[in-house]
């Protein structure tokens, strides 16, 4: 079967509206919604989607306060489904509204993702305006709790078991020097170390009361030989587990004796190890600990994302590296994410392959964020092409 597509390959270029996808970002951009409370961004993208005439579906997914955006855009012929996949949500930071600087757009969320967000929304308004996708169909998903550590994936997590998830997904994190193939796992802990009795000074500290900060020091040494161990094997993509202390506390005054000593950090771990085999072992060391220094030792252990794998032989990534060397002119070299995000989760629990492509972009997690707009037209134009590659059925062949 031939498409106007294949008479036209440029079609789809033309037809990415660079004002109506800087207009999306800019009305995303300028709604706080840090992690929590993304509620009105939702809404605001509901909105615009709704003004375009697209069907929008809102669903909680355990979270009420900021029900996330569904769109299903079917060609009305059977085929695959694409799921483009962003979060809304912000980290907490100063609010910074949209501003436009040369070649850039800035902002809250700029390259973080509601810039990426825009321009798969672009991108799904391209294949309806140009009547291109002549099989399968489009899954747009938008939703809050993204970003650790005020939320960790929880509502698409539920959308994911509830079935709303594509046969393949697209997400517009600002990634784009490298194909992810493969990712670390990831969770943050926080170990707190306590003795009986309360603070004192140094001079009247009990004789037989334990040491809290030689405690934690002991920690921080155990932590160490277990990095040691967790160095072998080296994933040839996703390099090496790990162990990683970023505080440790104790005591409000230098001659204090102190009750309790805290420390903070995280740990990653490879594809193919279980998280629930990875927070064991940690709390066995712990229980190794508490033990030996004769302490009460607590421990969160959060998880954030399990591990990720993508098959570098899998039709997905063909079909990507096809589409994005018609738009850039070569493949992009594989590599390491060296993030977690929604891909991870979509690896997990619904065993589709994600890809993690977004426009070039930076400032992610601090106030400086900034998107390279002739980039996200890009990131618009590239989704469309993977989509009707993607999408159709086996007995069609898609320029």
């Amino acid at each position: 079967m031939t498409t106007t597509t294949q008479n036209d390959p440029d079609r789809l270029r033309r037809s990415v509206n660079r004002q109506r996808l800087l207009g999306t970002a800019q009305r995303l951009i300028a709604v706080h919604s840090p992690t929590g409370a993304a509620g009105a961004a939702c809404d605001c993208l509901a909105q615009i989607l709704t003004e375009d005439g697209f069907k929008v579906e809102r669903v909680a997914a355990g979270h009420p306060a900021a029900p996330a955006v569904v769109v299903r855009f079917a060609s009305g012929k059977p085929g695959r489904t694409l799921q483009f996949n962003g979060h809304l949500d912000t980290v907490h930071l100063p609010f910074v509204p949209p501003r436009i600087v040369g070649d850039r757009l800035t902002g809250s969320g700029a390259s973080d993702m509601k810039g990426g967000t825009a321009a798969a929304v672009e991108a799904l308004r391209v294949l309806r305006d140009t009547g291109a996708l002549s099989c399968g169909s489009i899954l747009l998903t938008a939703h809050d709790m993204h970003e650790a550590p005020w939320g960790f994936g929880q509502q698409l997590d539920r959308m994911i078991q509830d079935g709303i998830v594509g046969d393949a997904v697209l997400l517009p994190e600002p990634l784009s020097d490298r194909l992810p193939i493969a990712g670390r796992g990831a969770a943050t802990w926080k170990v707190t170390i306590r003795r009986d009795g309360p603070p004192v000074h140094e001079v009247m500290r009990p004789s037989d009361q334990p040491n809290v900060i030689a405690a934690g020091a002991e920690l921080v040494q155990r932590l160490g030989q277990l990095s040691q161990r967790l160095s072998q094997p080296v994933d040839p993509v996703a390099g090496a587990a790990s162990v990683f202390i970023g505080q440790i506390h104790s005591g409000e005054i230098y001659n204090q004796y102190p009750q309790e000593c805290w420390l903070e950090g995280t740990r990653r771990w490879l594809p193919g190890t279980k998280r629930q085999d990875v927070e064991a072992e940690f709390r066995e060391l712990l229980t190794e600990l508490e033990w030996a220094t004769n302490t009460a030792i607590t421990a969160e252990f959060r998880f954030i994302r399990d591990a990720f794998a993508l098959d570098p032989k899998d039709e997905f990534v063909e079909v990507f590296q096809q589409a994005y060397t018609a738009t850039s002119g070569q493949p992009l070299p594989l590599g390491p994410k060296p993030f977690v995000d929604d891909g991870n989760s979509f690896y997990a629990l619904a065993g589709v392959p994600a890809i993690t492509h977004g426009p070039r972009a930076g400032g992610q997690h601090t106030v400086n964020e900034w998107a390279d707009i002739d980039d996200l037209v890009r990131i618009a134009e590239l989704y469309a092409r993977i989509a009707l590659a993607y999408c159709r059925t086996n007995a069609e062949v898609v320029a």
